[in-house]
């Protein structure tokens, strides 16, 4: 196989070289070139034609989202974010995922060998994912990238008789994005959201602080015990499991640590689960791009109870693999394009 070329950007000249030491110790990978600043980066980039570049959130000349804006439309290429935990790290880092990066990695905080290692670890294995990423759609220009609102199909009257609907959504890499652009066409009135995104302890707050300034539903970082509400959108935290239960008439949800399920936690297999037994035919479920298979058997527990099913297809996933797994295990009714996931969703309850 081919070794995957990866372009390292960081302003420190120290950090460049431990990068490029980690990474060289997987014999899958090969640092082609490094770059102390995104006007160095572009030309790297050219030169090299790296399948993935590492990005240093926080840089003196120009930080890595301005860098982004002006490199994808050009040159897209799958970039993994390299970012501190300050909250100005977490904010840039956000932005970076909206401006078109792939995925990202923490700095060590604290136990700074230990936590070096790990995050090695972490940034091998999410290059390797970030290889097998579609950017392309990045090459048309920012303008023509957001989604135009359209009318919605459904009409809110529809939607106030299914309150007790459940919408379950599921999403790895690539997911922050595609999050955001179906839930923000939702109405107010839509019945209650829940999601998983893979994503670790601390950046879950901020993100779904940053989609309830946007969106017409409210949307919080779960708690445990929260209710789930007509209007009202429940984020897993990062670390946590998050599941669903039912008393009565009442939807809540379990909040609450507990060991990797296939690799994640939070874990759409252990979020899925719960709505198939608790909500049933009642509830909606979706999975957006992600890599890997988390979530596929749950997706297919939800159809089998009843509910309705569907999945980003591949030419609009930044990675078409738990769309893939839980379309080929039987999970999913229908593949659906990003641009007509909100319709897709909205339709059920609009008859």
């Amino acid at each position: 196989m081919r070794k995957i070329k990866v372009l390292v950007v960081d302003d420190m000249a120290m950090v460049r070289e431990i990068l490029a030491q980690g990474l060289a110790m997987d014999p899958m990978i090969e640092v082609v070139a490094t770059a102390a600043d995104p006007f160095i980066a572009r030309d790297r980039i050219i030169e090299y034609k790296p399948d993935v570049m590492t990005l240093d959130v926080e840089m003196p000349k120009m930080d890595g989202v301005e860098f982004l804006h002006r490199l994808m439309p050009q040159y897209p290429i799958p970039v993994v974010m390299v970012s501190s935990l300050t909250e100005r790290g977490k904010q840039i880092t956000l932005d970076a995922l909206q401006a078109g990066a792939v995925d990202f990695v923490s700095k060590p905080k604290t136990d700074i060998a230990r936590g070096l290692n790990a995050m090695l670890v972490e940034l091998r294995t999410k290059i390797k994912i970030a290889s097998t990423a579609n950017v392309s759609h990045w090459k048309r220009s920012r303008e023509t990238l957001a989604i135009t609102p359209r009318p919605l199909r459904v009409g809110t009257a529809a939607l106030s008789e299914s309150t007790d609907k459940i919408i379950a959504i599921g999403a790895s890499t690539g997911g922050t994005e595609a999050i955001r652009q179906v839930i923000t066409r939702f109405p107010a009135v839509t019945p209650g959201v829940v999601i998983v995104q893979h994503m670790p302890a601390g950046f879950t707050k901020m993100f779904s602080e940053r989609l309830n300034t946007l969106c017409a539903m409210e949307v919080k970082e779960a708690e445990h015990d929260d209710r789930v509400l007509q209007g009202r959108i429940l984020v897993a935290p990062g670390g946590m499991h998050m599941s669903l239960v039912r008393s009565g008439g009442v939807y809540r949800v379990c909040v609450q640590p507990g060991d990797t399920v296939n690799g994640h936690c939070p874990s759409v297999e252990v979020l899925m689960r719960s709505v198939a037994q608790y909500a049933g035919a009642n509830a909606v479920g979706v999975m957006l791009t992600g890599m890997g298979g988390d979530g596929a058997d749950g997706m297919k527990a939800m159809r089998e109870a009843g509910a309705r099913t569907f999945a980003q297809d591949e030419a609009s996933c930044v990675v078409f693999g738990m769309p893939k797994v839980a379309w080929e295990r039987g999970g999913v009714e229908r593949l659906v394009p990003l641009v007509n996931m909100a319709d897709a969703v909205l339709d059920v309850f609009g008859g």
